[in-house]
């Protein structure tokens, strides 16, 4: 997609269309104008030394525009040819002679004019102008800009001078939520773009589980002089370490020219899965002692032959950009035990996908995203029921109060799904949080709850729109800092409960988008047991 065939005209209007309806309706009539600087290129501490550059979302969706340091004026009014066709402008840098000697330069006017969605652009020295031909030309209009945060880019005080001096009516109250409710369902445009991110992930994750298959079957074979006489070669590398596989993931991902991961990515091998943002994957795997079966693992992912891999999960919570836009898929596969699930790991992992099974089968418009919180929440305790880990009225020195319903009230097993199901996905992994978690939220009257605690991590709380696009990403864990305060609980069969701690987290993630019947999921990585296991052990 070309950066002109992103919709920033339409997504403008759709901005001013939710900020007409914020807006007191004695301003509704009058002259709009949004000031946004889009973000700066970073640099490490107080060195010259360029960090990755990432445009800030709004600006983006405004623009589709990724040039550093660059401004945006729109100008909007009901009543007028404004009012179907906004007027934006467009400033970026103007290339210096540094610029072409040490990095990219900006594009020119020209070429720029060719490739954004906008009325017209220039360079910043022409913004202060810019602006006071607006206020001379729509007197009255109200001034919009995002908060003045260090979560956003900050506009020079040459820029807003003239605004101030002109005492015009300058907000940050309404910009944010307005453009927060536009970005909270997506165009056809906007979902080309995660699905790309969704393929290009989902063959990352593929990557990363079938290298593990061919340590297993032995298939990774070292040259002469690998790793002594000269560097191991890709082909030749095993996954024995978190950052490995982080390593694999990524690289597979820059390949097919994403150029950001979307978020830190999360690489918890063992019981380390228990921790939810575990992203700093500078663990080895678990290692044993060899045992006299290890024969049938070949003996290929041991370091030497004293110790061999322990059996256990490696959790892979991770997703690119593609234009910006992201993807987050996570998945739980099996280490060690010739790429198989023991017996435990196996059980829950089962247990998570029948929780986004069902979740996935209740998706449609209008179905409230607590409700799915709540299925996930009573799936787990029925799981855990059939399992033992939480007791039944008819279990030894048991009652009623062991029943489902009385399990939900307790929250208890907030202890082992303490996240959220989901959350909005777009131009930011957690998006839009003004609005897909509003302060001041009607819709959550009358729902069912269950028990409080299954709603302190959720970050979406409305009900489902055509044309959402959310993560379905339900966990178990089996966190010793999470399980501490229930050790006592009157629910848990503690001795059960020990068979599974060393299992430590599963969580699987697709994303799903919102369809008028139902969804569609973008995510293109399977996470059936049948096949995680066979392309883990590589026999696929």
């Amino acid at each position: 997609m070309s950066a002109k065939s992103y919709p920033a005209e339409q997504h403008a209007l759709k901005t001013f269309s939710k900020l007409l309806d914020l807006l007191p309706p004695v301003d509704q009539s009058k002259p709009q104008i949004l000031l946004l600087a889009g973000e700066t290129t970073p640099y490490r501490n107080d060195t010259d030394r360029e960090m990755a550059f990432r445009q800030e979302s709004n600006f983006f969706y405004l623009t589709g525009c990724k040039v550093p340091s660059s401004y945006l004026l729109v100008t909007f009014q009901n009543g007028t040819s404004l009012a179907n066709k906004p007027s934006s402008q467009l400033f970026i840098p103007k290339a210096e002679l540094a610029d072409l000697m040490w990095s990219v330069p900006p594009p020119s006017l020209e070429e720029a004019t060719a490739t954004y969605d906008v009325t017209r652009v220039d360079h910043p020295a022409s913004l202060p102008a810019a602006i006071q031909e607006l206020i001379k030309a729509f007197p009255g209009a109200i001034v919009h800009t995002l908060p003045a945060s260090p979560l956003f880019p900050t506009i020079p005080s040459q820029y807003t001078a003239p605004l101030l001096a002109a005492n015009v009516n300058l907000t940050e109250e309404f910009l944010l939520p307005a453009v927060h409710l536009a970005r909270l369902t997506k165009d056809a445009e906007e979902i080309a773009l995660i699905r790309r991110a969704n393929e290009i992930s989902s063959r990352a994750h593929e990557v990363v589980m079938r290298v593990l298959g061919q340590g297993v079957r032995g298939l990774i074979t070292r040259g002469k002089g690998a790793g002594t006489e000269r560097p191991l070669l890709p082909g030749e590398w095993l996954i024995q370490k978190e950052a490995e596989a982080e390593a694999l993931f990524v690289a597979s991902c820059r390949r097919e020219g994403a150029e950001h991961q979307a978020y830190l990515p999360i690489v918890a091998a063992s019981t380390r899965a228990s921790t939810l943002h575990y992203c700093c994957n500078d663990r080895e795997f678990a290692w044993g002692p060899v045992n006299p079966t290890d024969h049938k693992n070949c003996n290929d992912l041991a370091h030497d032959h004293e110790r061999a891999l322990d059996p256990q999960v490696l959790l892979i919570d991770a997703g690119c950009e593609w234009n910006c836009y992201a993807a987050d898929i996570t998945r739980t596969m099996p280490v060690g035990n010739g790429g198989k699930f023991t017996p435990e790991a196996r059980a829950i992992y089962e247990l998570v996908l029948e929780m986004q099974r069902l979740s996935l089968e209740a998706l449609k418009p209008g179905l409230h995203w607590d409700a799915v919180q709540l299925l996930c929440h009573r799936t787990l305790v029925r799981g855990f029921q059939r399992l033992g880990i939480f007791k039944k009225p008819d279990s030894p020195n048991s009652g009623s109060w062991n029943a489902e319903e009385a399990i939900l009230a307790s929250g208890v097993s907030s202890a082992f799904f303490p996240h959220g199901v989901g959350h909005s996905l777009g131009l930011d992994v957690h998006d839009v949080p003004s609005a897909s978690k509003p302060a001041k939220n009607d819709t959550i009257k009358g729902i069912e709850l269950g028990h409080e605690s299954f709603y302190a991590y959720l970050r979406l709380r409305l009900p489902l729109e055509e044309g959402m696009v959310v993560t379905v990403e339900p966990g178990i864990y089996f966190s010793p800092h999470l399980l501490a305060p229930v050790r006592d609980s009157k629910h848990i069969d503690q001795a059960v409960l020990k068979r599974y701690e060393s299992v430590g987290g599963v969580r699987i993630e697709d994303v799903v988008l919102i369809t008028k019947d139902g969804h569609e999921n973008l995510t293109t990585v399977r996470s059936d047991t049948e096949w995680v296991e066979k392309v883990c052990s590589g026999k696929i």
